[in-house]
């Protein structure tokens, strides 16, 4: 039968035509849901990049490092400092193409940091829909900790950049399970164990994902074989590791700050899990979520109360479990009111305020622990040609490494082989008679010191040194900088 053209225009009904009527509201893309984060991380990345031209200790260290061959930063992984051996070599690439300094030194940073937020985004997007990961790529972007370490010449942010593309292969392995899947996952998380050991506790993570997600034990199997391969690809970089642990030494037994910010950190990522509604995605967002933000920085603080290894930035990659649940719980609370888009720009405008003082401090060179650029730049300012130089402890030579111009004319009276030379960090230093003999040949001696508070290094060489200078020398100028203290000592009447 036909139908009635009297229904089309029944009384009460609105008239319609095909193709026409209240539209679904429009969802951003893909592209826009990465593009988004990946902009603004770069935008705030490159903001303040050269952090008023300073550079910390672990920056100097990858600067100089990253300057040496390739034979000698082979050399120096058999000594030190093997844990960064992949990322000082990737440098040393960046500056063998482009030795522009400061902005070298951190653009790969910001630019991995750029990437690691569009794939959280993506996660975000695969496992709950396009708002929950435009929303978690922003949270990422903004948080403190990702702008910090999107602007450190260190591995940490090309860490978080691969532990976040390996976790997306193991979405694809697990949504299709095939072997060629797999062993992409193992590739890639290898790779990234190699930029950094601890990035294992991400596949750790993983693996805890696919227990509470109750994927089918084929999927556990496959997985378990992959973590193999990646302990079997890591097992060398662990056991040279191992080896040079003394050089961590400087890590304190986890206190109450690092406890408390643990559990605070967890707590907000169980609310926000418990907020986050279902999705149908690979697995469930807080499956994933919750693991990769806790299971890291929990096991690295169980083993610290044993032998102290816990930094916040070995795991920073756990930052995009936080984001990823943020980004699911502001999904369902902007669902929930009147006018969303408004909610979530008045939202945004607060958080962006709320960080401001923050992002600004983190631009700054006191940001930092100290800065060996501006100690070289006062030693430089303090001293003649032909004066002395010493460094106080030996590990305190990185402004000479790093800025060797500003030392040019001095003499180093305690060095006997250059770092190069002797394929280590900071050299060797000579027996303590032979520095004794060469600090009483000297006139003028700038001390580059630690700040007053901290304890002093008890080896024959650092006591021979405050020795000598308290018995012969008297101060004649200071110049603090941030993290360390030049000093000028000089004979009676000779400042």
């Amino acid at each position: 039968m036909a139908r009635s053209p009297a229904l089309d225009t029944a009384p009460g009904l609105p008239r319609t035509r095909p193709g026409t009527g209240p539209r679904p509201p429009r969802r951003p893309g893909r592209a826009a849901v990465a593009l988004a984060p990946a902009g603004l991380t770069l935008a705030l990345g490159l903001w303040g990049i050269r952090r008023g031209n300073s550079m910390w200790r672990d920056e100097s260290t990858t600067y100089q490092v990253a300057h040496r061959s390739v034979a000698q930063i082979v050399r120096l992984l058999g000594d030190a400092d093997v844990a960064h051996g992949l990322y000082y070599l990737l440098m040393h690439g960046v500056f063998a193409l482009w030795d522009g300094g400061l902005l070298a030194l951190r653009l790969p940073s910001v630019l991995a940091m750029a990437a690691a937020a569009a794939g959280v985004a993506l996660l975000g997007h695969r496992l709950a829909g396009p708002r929950t990961g435009l929303a978690a790529g922003t949270v990422f972007s903004l948080a403190p900790a990702v702008q910090r370490y999107a602007q450190e010449g260190r591995s940490y942010a090309l860490v978080c950049a691969a532990v976040v593309g390996s976790t997306h292969l193991l979405l694809s392995a697990v949504a299709r399970p095939r072997k060629r899947t797999w062993t992409g996952y193992a590739a890639a998380a290898s790779a990234t164990c190699l930029l950094h050991e601890f990035a294992v506790l991400a596949v750790l993570a993983h693996g805890a994902t696919l227990l509470c997600a109750r994927v089918p034990a084929p999927v556990r199997w496959a997985w378990a074989k992959a973590a193999s391969a990646v302990a079997v690809v890591l097992a060398p970089l662990a056991t040279v590791s191992q080896q040079q642990a003394a050089l961590v030494g400087w890590i304190a037994s986890p206190g109450p700050p690092e406890l408390l910010g643990f559990a605070a950190l967890a707590l907000v990522g169980l609310g926000c899990a418990k907020a986050a509604p279902a999705a149908p995605g690979p697995l469930p967002l807080p499956a994933l979520a919750l693991p990769l933000l806790t299971l890291p920085g929990a096991t690295l603080l169980a083993v610290s109360f044993l032998h102290p290894i816990y930094v916040d930035r070995y795991v920073l990659y756990s930052c995009a479990g936080l984001a990823l649940l943020a980004g699911a719980a502001l999904e369902a609370v902007l669902r929930a009111v009147p006018r969303p888009r408004a909610a979530a720009a008045a939202l945004a405008a607060v958080a962006v305020a709320a960080l401001l003082p923050c992002s600004i401090h983190l631009r700054t060179p006191q940001s930092r622990l100290d800065d060996p650029m501006a100690a070289a730049r006062a030693v430089r300012e303090l001293t003649r040609p032909g004066d002395g130089v010493l460094f106080m402890p030996a590990r305190r030579r990185e402004p000479i490494l790093s800025s060797p111009g500003e030392f040019r004319g001095l003499r180093e009276l305690a060095l006997a082989r250059h770092a190069v030379a002797s394929g280590t960090l900071h050299g060797i230093e000579l027996p303590a008679p032979r520095i004794r003999a060469r600090m009483l040949t000297a006139e003028r001696i700038a001390a580059v010191t630690d700040p007053p508070d901290q304890p002093l290094d008890d080896t024959p060489q650092e006591r021979v040194k405050r020795e000598v200078l308290d018995r012969y020398f008297r101060r004649c100028a200071q110049r603090e900088v941030q993290g360390m203290v030049v000093v000028l000592y000089a004979r009676p009447g000779r400042c």
